[in-house]
């Protein structure tokens, strides 16, 4: 249970029930005056109906006077509805007449009335288990005047890079060395997701040293494995090894460009089994492959209902002239063009080219069975922020 303050992308462990009507009596939707629509009959603005005004009413307050024919109440947005009226009639199609009010124009019974449970009735399900709380659904609980709302744990994440050519940020980049970016663009996608991200560090080429990094992830209780490096077909064995060694291996390739080396596996802790995503080691790579499986797979341990990607179509402002037989995930930028989504190439598409990522609103998917996407294709981008 958390505070509803400290609920925004969590996600709901049980559905939220309303415990009353939304709203919880009728009011008026407009400013104006609460008539009897029988007393309007025939109104126009050459033969106005002449109404006597017996109170004025805001909202937060109930009228202690009932309508009775003849009379009207001035009232203002958000207001209960009096006792006796069944309509409202708006200032613009009225006229102040002293102690009386002209009304211009006949309405019919519940003009610009708000009914109880207009938005929610008492028992309806309002949001389900698995919901993935936006600052709406906040906003809802605080209307249903839940205080704290009752959500899953969120899931722990090892994660590990791997290869002997990483330093860390503070360390001397020396040749033949690579800063360690994958850690981190890892980390924030799943914080971004709902996770929480426990850093590994480092390790070397080598079956031992990842085999004694991934225990110590076991040994801090994480529900999932993420491993970046040493997927790849020259050096895959190592990640092959220790999967088949400490638990079990599921496959290790897939029909995607880029993140075609994956590896996707158990290892066993204490009588329970934990996933294990293995991604090339190349940061664009690591980052695909995480929104194609990582992700979908933390919204799962959290228990989320939707684990589909925000997505939209757009046409494709440049040309890809060929292409082979795997799915593409093309890192595009977006123009909205006369009301329709524009993907243009961020440039250079290779896997190394993390800067493609920086400038990407999304990744365009171009299908297996497609040899070449012509400039105005129709494709699929998966979002990969706000637009």
């Amino acid at each position: 249970t958390v505070r509803i303050t400290d609920g925004l992308g969590r996600v709901t462990a049980e559905d939220v029930i309303a415990g009353y009507d939304i709203p919880p009596h009728a009011n008026t939707a407009m400013d104006g005056y609460a008539v009897r629509a029988a007393d309007t009959v025939g109104a126009s603005p050459d033969n106005p109906v002449r109404l006597r005004v017996i109170a004025d009413l805001a909202a937060g307050y109930v009228a202690d006077k009932e309508i009775v024919p003849g009379t009207a109440i001035r009232i203002m947005t958000g207001a209960p509805i009096p006792p006796g009226a069944d309509a409202v009639v708006r200032f613009e199609q009225t006229k102040q007449d002293g102690d009386y009010v002209k009304i211009m124009t006949a309405v019919p019974v519940g003009k610009d009335i708000r009914p109880a449970g207009e938005d929610v009735r008492a028992g309806e399900t309002v949001i389900p288990r698995g919901t993935i709380l936006r600052p709406q659904e906040i906003g809802m609980l605080a209307a249903l005047g839940c205080r704290e709302v009752v959500v899953t744990r969120r899931p722990r994440v090892g994660i590990l890079a791997t290869g002997d050519e990483l330093v860390g940020i503070d360390d001397s980049l020396t040749p033949g060395k690579i800063r360690n970016a994958n850690t981190y663009s890892n980390a924030a996608q799943v914080q971004r997701y709902g996770g929480i991200p426990v850093i590994l560090g480092i390790a070397r080429d080598r079956e031992g040293e990842i085999t004694e990094k991934l225990r110590e992830g076991l040994e801090q209780g994480v529900d999932l494995l993420l491993v970046s490096g040493g997927v790849s077909v020259g050096d895959f064995d190592v990640v092959k090894k220790v999967l088949a060694s400490e638990g079990r291996i599921e496959f290790w390739r897939v029909r995607m460009k880029p993140g075609k080396p994956l590896a996707f596996g158990y290892l066993s802790c204490g009588g329970k089994e934990v996933p294990v995503i293995g991604t090339p080691g190349n940061p664009v790579s690591t980052m695909v492959s995480f929104e194609m499986f990582a992700r979908p797979a933390i919204l799962s341990l959290l228990g989320a209902r939707n684990l589909d990607p925000m997505a939209i179509w757009a046409r494709l402002a440049d040309e890809i002239p060929q292409k082979d037989s795997r799915r593409h995930y093309v890192r595009v930028w977006l123009e909205d063009r006369d009301g329709e989504y524009v993907a243009h190439l961020t440039g250079d598409q290779g896997s190394g080219i993390l800067s493609s990522m920086v400038k990407a609103d999304g990744l365009a998917v171009i299908p297996e069975d497609w040899d070449r996407a012509d400039q105005g294709a129709r494709v699929r981008v998966i979002l990969l922020g706000s637009l």
